[in-house]
C-alpha cells in the first residue's frame, strides 16, 4: 500500500486548519502539518518535505507569495508543489485549472471533495 500524502497547510485562520487537517486526514490518504505562521511553515516545509504545500495568501507576519518566493528559493523545497489558498475569488468564478504567478489555487470556503479532487490533479495521483 501506497504511503500517505503528505501536505503542509499554511492559514491564519485556526478553524480553517483544524478542519482542513481533520478532513483530510479521516480519509486515511493524508497526513497533514498545520501552522497559523507562515514562518513557522517555512521551517516546516524544510525539515518535513510534504508533497504539497497548501498556502494562505494574506497572512499577517508574511504574506503567502513570500512564503512561496522563500520556499521557491530554497533547494530543500523549491520542488513542493504549492497551491495558493484565496477567499478573493468565488468557487464559480474558477476555471479549470487556475494559476496565480503559475501556481495553482483553490477559492475558499472549499469542499473536502474538491480539494482531495485537486490535490490529487495537481500531484497526478
Amino acid at each position: 500500500m501506497p504511503g500517505k500524502i503528505k501536505v503542509l497547510l499554511i492559514d491564519d485562520e485556526k478553524e480553517f486548519n483544524h478542519f482542513v487537517k481533520l478532513n483530510l486526514e479521516n480519509t486515511g490518504e493524508f497526513e497533514v502539518l498545520a501552522t497559523e505562521d507562515p514562518i513557522v511553515g517555512i521551517d516546516l516545509a524544510r525539515r518535513n518535505s510534504p508533497d504539497l504545500i497548501l498556502l494562505d495568501i494574506y497572512m499577517p507576519k508574511l504574506d503567502g507569495t513570500a512564503v512561496a518566493e522563500s520556499l521557491l528559493a530554497d533547494s530543500l523545497t523549491s520542488n513542493i508543489p504549492i497551491v495558493f489558498l484565496t477567499a478573493l475569488v468565488k468557487q464559480g468564478e474558477l476555471s479549470k485549472n487556475s494559476t496565480i504567478a503559475g501556481r495553482h489555487y483553490i477559492a475558499k470556503p472549499v469542499t473536502t471533495g474538491d480539494l482531495i479532487s485537486q490535490i490529487k490533479v495537481i500531484l497526478k495521483k
